[in-house]
């Protein structure tokens, strides 16, 4: 693994930080906005007084906003190579044309005696965003210089194609994709030569590694279509991982035609996975964890001090029990919990499931697990960002289903982590809670779980913890 650890080491402080931060793409987005929108207001404040003429102004910045978003301008061509000039020129006309047509409607105007005004505002505005075009594509210039790209990439296969495709990224220098290095499976001897100039940075069994180390996004698999098994078999292992897969095309495309297809730097590519939350939805999502918990904690505060006392009066001990269990990308986090179990029974890796009556479940604790109270404490879980209010419930490392542990019961098990485990989610408010002594059981909550990432919205979080209460209440399945 020497190959990530130099690739790693490369990264100055501005790297560190400019790929730690989620929704890159969505900030980007939202800072051209803001500038677009000052350039519209400034240019306009310029020929015109601000204190009369700021119905227009508002008007303009809505449908200039507007206008450009169905022009596909905050889109993927955004981050492209392409002046995009022709789009942009046409997209402001039509915006400062419906404006003028909305306000000659509302307050009438005579157009000759504001025809000179009008003219430098129309001209001026669209000379400072055709400027505003090439400072965005001199700003990706000078990043792609610095081994910086609004995503990171590997290459699954050091095959002919992929060799083509890295050449072609390597030339293009797109902003959108930035490639790190070659993933094969074969050993040193046995690779090309030439890796289009490109690091090999180990075989499939390291990519969960390179992923979490070299904080990657996208990985091409690059693998010779004829090998249809292998290419199952990564493409199972990529889709549980919080990365974009795409696929190289071969001649063999017949067989994922239906897949959607993504451009990059102008190559057409299969979108075999994509990224869960991805967009603004992680800033969305916890900020509906910060505001929430944030409010919750404080109201809940007296309760949770009166189970804290229940607890240390019921049976000697610690009054909290933490516990490692799976989270994002499986890393292993420390959950927080009220101790329900008698301390010199407690059992911190879940080995042996609890059952109805066991005899290592305190009577406080018991009444605690029956409606999920134990689990108030991980609200500070949320807080510190390892959890989400809402999201696939986290299980402790061996935790099993039959007496199989799973992983190995379902084969998509992982592929809920790619979201950030919750206090409570879809499977739980379904009636799947308690006992997993079946493979059944396992497979409904997972199958559940998966649909809670792929059709993840803000309502459907909202939804879910407004069932949650009913749905303590009336289970008779935790214990």
């Amino acid at each position: 693994m020497e190959g990530v650890e130099s690739t790693f080491a490369k990264d100055g402080p501005l790297q560190r930080l400019w790929y730690g931060c989620a929704g890159r793409a969505a900030y980007l987005v939202l800072i051209t906005r803001v500038l677009q929108t000052v350039v519209v207001v400034g240019v306009g404040a310029f020929f015109y007084p601000l204190e009369v003429h700021w119905k227009a102004y508002g008007l303009l910045v809505f449908l200039v906003l507007a206008v450009f978003q169905a022009a596909g301008l905050y889109g993927d061509l955004l981050f492209s190579n392409l002046l995009r000039f022709r789009r942009l020129s046409l997209a402001w006309l039509i915006a400062f044309l419906l404006c003028l047509f909305v306000l000659q409607q509302i307050h009438p105007f005579s157009l000759n005696e504001q025809r000179e005004p009008l003219l430098r505002w129309f001209f001026a505005g669209l000379a400072l965003l055709l400027c505003m075009r090439l400072l965005t594509l001199s700003s990706y210039n000078w990043l792609t210089r610095r081994g910086i790209y609004l995503q990171r990439a590997v290459i699954l296969g050091a095959t002919e194609n992929g060799l083509r495709l890295a050449n072609h990224l390597l030339v293009r220098q797109d902003f959108r994709c930035g490639l790190v290095g070659i993933v094969d499976d074969r050993s040193v001897e046995r690779l090309p030569l030439h890796l289009a100039g490109l690091p090999w940075l180990g075989g499939t069994q390291d990519l969960r590694l390179l992923i979490e180390r070299l904080r990657l996004d996208t990985v091409f698999i690059a693998l010779p279509w004829t090998a249809e098994r292998r290419i199952d078999q990564v493409t199972r292992v990529l889709k549980r991982m919080p990365v974009n897969v795409l696929l190289v095309p071969d001649l063999v495309a017949l067989r994922y035609a239906q897949s959607p297809l993504a451009e990059v730097a102008g190559v057409h590519l299969f979108r075999i996975s994509r990224q869960a939350l991805s967009g603004w939805a992680p800033l969305f999502k916890r900020c509906e964890d910060l505001l929430l918990a944030g409010l919750a904690l404080p109201l809940l505060a007296l309760p949770m001090l009166l189970i804290a006392l229940a607890i240390k009066l019921d049976s000697p001990g610690p009054i909290l029990f933490r516990q490692k269990r799976y989270g994002y990308n499986d890393r292993l986090i420390e959950v927080w919990k009220f101790r329900t179990m008698f301390a010199c029974q407690a059992d911190p890796d879940a080995t042996r499931q609890t059952t109805q009556d066991d005899a290592r479940v305190t009577r406080v604790g018991r009444w605690l697990r029956r409606l999920s109270l134990d689990e108030l404490p991980q609200l500070l879980n949320v807080l510190g960002g390892n959890m989400s209010l809402v999201g696939p419930r986290p299980h402790a490392k061996a935790t099993q289903a039959a007496g199989l542990k799973f992983e190995e019961a379902v084969m998509e098990y992982s592929a809920r982590h790619r979201v950030k485990p919750g206090m409570t989610g879809w499977a739980q408010v379904n009636g799947l809670r308690g006992e997993t002594d079946t493979l059944d059981k396992i497979e409904r909550r997972i199958e559940y779980d998966l649909r809670y990432i792929e059709e993840w919205s803000l309502w459907l979080d909202l939804y879910i913890l407004f069932r949650t209460l009913p749905s303590l209440i009336w289970s008779r399945t935790s214990y």
